[in-house]
This record gives structure tokens, sequence and C-alpha cells, in this order.
């Protein structure tokens, strides 16, 4: 975190494949919010290697795959910039040496309920035409009630779990993602690459419905007592053996970290490598804050946006107002997003609200609506996209801006606060108050 005094020029925040330039009003006292610096690994290959060889909980990659039949491996989809390219040809490889059939190797991209990718997009995806031209990548396909295996109901909560019959099956079952906050489940990977990841609809719709988002528990950084990680464990505990590589990238995207092990054991070391970097305290909260959605991938669609607009909630001061750049260069998200997006706006905060808590499984895609009510509901929130239509920008429900500069130099006016917090990086750093007497995302 760094401070600049009044007068700094500009400030520069992830907007699509490049940066937005943001002018810092005269008078204005800019306070820069990033990542804890992270050591880059200088060797990303032999860092995944040496992985593979001393993992965490588990045997070593070579000694696993001995006797196995088939395998199926989980990546994430399109909208994580996880670097696939680095270790799914290594990985594939040691199946192969290991007796492993190629013909019996699936890489399974979890798209929960995300579209599939495909064409030019699953090529960028996986990183490594070699990959496409040896094993089998499919998607997963959460609606295909025939392509799940039912395992039941968790004990706890009662959540049906569904999971994809081309993972559940497999004699060796490896996820691999990328450890970053996440707004719901507390951090991304590990075991929530499973499950939304490859989960049938209801699970997830479950997952989503108001009983958990509106927990106070279930929110980013957070895993004790949050009721999404301990469903989460439970699904992958009922599956059986699974094991994950997880990997941490800084600011530049290059590989900071990569664990390999028990999906549970691995998961959380690489959480515990990221937790000080990335949650980061901040001295005060400030009626100004101004945040991206962390660039691309994440920034294709209003849909992901919202996440940008839930983790920076903590140092926003009642009232304040929050300014999202995000370039939404593939425009607003599926259908039901923009269906949901249509009745928020018609209703209102409250009814909207009112007609999701008695749902035991959410409509699909009308959770992020749900998460969106909570800037809402603390302050303004303004935008700034290229990427949305007239009709899409009328039912963001939020306030559509031209210019950052001046949209900031009014909050100053009418919060007469000159103190603004910028973070570039959006939903991968989660700012955080050190004097916590009110509720995160309240």
């Amino acid at each position: 975190m760094t401070a600049q005094p009044p007068g700094s020029p500009q400030v520069s925040l992830s907007f699509g494949r490049s940066h937005l330039q943001v002018a810092v009003p005269d008078g204005a006292h800019a306070t820069i919010i990033r990542k804890r610096p992270l050591p880059k690994l200088a060797d990303g290959a032999a860092a995944i290697r040496g992985a593979f060889d001393a993992p965490v909980g588990s045997p070593p990659l070579h000694e696993l795959v001995r006797g196995r039949r088939s395998a199926c491996i989980l990546i994430c989809d399109i909208t994580r910039p996880v670097p696939n390219h680095l270790f799914l040809r290594p990985m594939i490889e040691t199946m192969i040496a290991g007796g492993i059939p190629r013909e019996a190797i699936t890489v399974l991209v979890a798209t929960g309920l995300h579209r599939p990718n495909e064409g030019d997009e699953l090529r960028e995806l996986v990183g490594d035409d070699w990959v496409l031209d040896t094993v089998r990548v499919e998607n997963h396909f959460a609606r295909d009630d025939a392509a799940h295996v039912d395992l039941g109901v968790t004990e706890k909560r009662g959540t049906p779990i569904g999971i994809d019959r081309r993972f559940v099956e497999a004699d060796l079952r490896i996820a691999t993602g990328l450890v970053e906050p996440h707004f719901m489940a507390g951090w991304s990977g590990g075991r929530k690459v499973v499950a939304p990841g490859v989960a049938h609809h209801a699970t997830i719709r479950t997952f989503h419905s108001a009983r958990f988002m509106e927990d106070p528990l279930a929110i980013q950084c957070n895993l004790v007592g949050n009721p999404l990680h301990e469903e989460q464990l439970e699904i992958v505990r009922r599956i059986g053996e699974i094991y994950a590589l997880n990997t941490v990238l800084d600011e530049d995207r290059d590989l900071a970290c990569v664990t390999f092990g028990e999906i549970i054991a691995s998961h959380l070391a690489a959480v515990d490598f990221v937790t000080d970097a990335t949650h980061v305290p901040a001295p005060r909260r400030y009626h100004t804050v101004v945040t991206s959605s962390a660039g691309y991938p994440l920034d294709k669609t209003y849909y992901q946006t919202v996440k940008g607009m839930v983790t920076p909630l903590d140092i926003l001061a009642p009232g304040g107002t929050l300014v999202m750049v995000s370039e939404c260069s593939e425009g607003f998200g599926s259908p039901e997003f923009r269906e949901a997006q249509e009745r928020l706006v018609a209703l209102g905060m409250e009814k909207f609200l009112a007609t999701l808590t008695a749902k035991s499984l959410a409509e699909i895609d009308e959770w992020q609506t749900e998460m969106q009510l909570k800037p809402m509901r603390l302050g303004r929130v303004l935008l700034y996209t290229t990427g949305l239509d007239a009709e899409e920008r009328r039912i963001t429900g939020v306030e559509l801006i031209d210019d950052v500069s001046a949209a900031i130099a009014d909050s100053i006016r009418r919060s007469g606060d000159p103190h603004v917090a910028f973070i570039p990086e959006g939903p991968y750093v989660v700012p955080y108050c050190e004097d916590q007497d009110r509720p995160v995302a309240a």
C-alpha cells in the first residue's frame, strides 16, 4: 500500500488486456492498495516438477499414476488466468509414462454454469497444442442430467451432490486451479474446482441460494465457519481420493507459488502462502474507493464485474462512492443474469431480495445480482465501461459514468473527504480496515 501526495498525476488500473490511466483530481490524497510483493519463481517449469516430486500429503505424481487405468484433470474455464500451459503437458507426460493410455486421459474444463470454452478460446485456455492433440479436452455441462453421478446429499445442510461422471469414474482424479480471494467461498482453487466447477446445476444453485449468499461468514478470505467451504469439503470427501495442483500468481500474472498433493492439504498450503500478500490492511475507511475487475479475462462481462464491487466493501465508508472500471468486452453475461438484472431494476433492491430468501434453489446466475445488492446497500456504485450497449447499461442498476476522474472529484465534493483509495487489481486484492467494528459487506 502506498500513499501519493496531492498533485500526483495518474493511477493505472487493470482494464481489458491493458490498463486505464486515471488522472487524480487536484487536492485528492490517493492511496494505492496492492498485493504485497510476491517472489517470482525463477523457473516455473522446475517449480512444477518439484511440486510433483515433493507433494503435500500424498505420494509423488510418478507414484500416483502407477497402476491407474484412466485419469481426469480438471482445469478452470477462461474466466481464470491459470497458467495451464506450464503444467498440463508435464502432468500428462508423467501419466503416459506411468502406463495410463493417452486415450484414457481427459482434461475437463470446469465451467460450473458458465458457457463452454471452444475453438480458439479453448486453444488459448489450454495454452499448448500438444495437449489438444494428445488427449481429450472437453467441457463440463451442468444442465446435462445424464452426465452426472448422484452422490446423495450433504449431512449438515442437505445440499444435493451431483458431480460430472467423467471425474467421479476416473481412476485418478486431479483438480487444478488458481488460489485467489473468492467473495463467497473464501478462496478459489482446490475443492472449488470440483464443486461448483464440475457439479450438477442443482448443486450449484443450492450453493448460490440466499441461505448461503446472505451468511455473514460466506465472505472473501474466510474459511472458518464458511458454510460454502464446509459443503465443498464434505463433497470432495464423499467423492473420495482427489489430488490438486494449485497456483498463485503475482500482479504481473507470473507464477509465485505452486503446490501439489491431496486436494484439501495442498489447497490450504497455497492459501497459507498467499493470505498475507492478498489480504491487505488499510488504515481507514474511504468515502471514495476506485477499483477494477482485474482486467482480462475477469472483466470480459458485467456478470464477472460484480465480484470487484464486493471485495473492497470493508474499506468503503457507509454512504460512500464505489467507482468500478471494467471493459465488459463480451457484454453483459448470460440470458439468465440479464433477466435477474431486469427484475432488480423493475422491483428495487428490497423486493428483489424478498423474492430470493424463500428459495432452496437459486435461479441460474441470479446470485450475482444478489451479490450486487451488497455494495448498493452500502453506498453509491458507479461504473465506467466501454463494452455495454444502452439497454445493458440501463439494467446494470448502477450509475454509468464517462469520466472516472470527474466522478472522483464529485465524490470528494459530496463527502468533503479528499482521501481516495485505488485498487488497481480489483478482486485479486482484499483490503480490510484494521478497525473491525463493522461486518464485511453488511
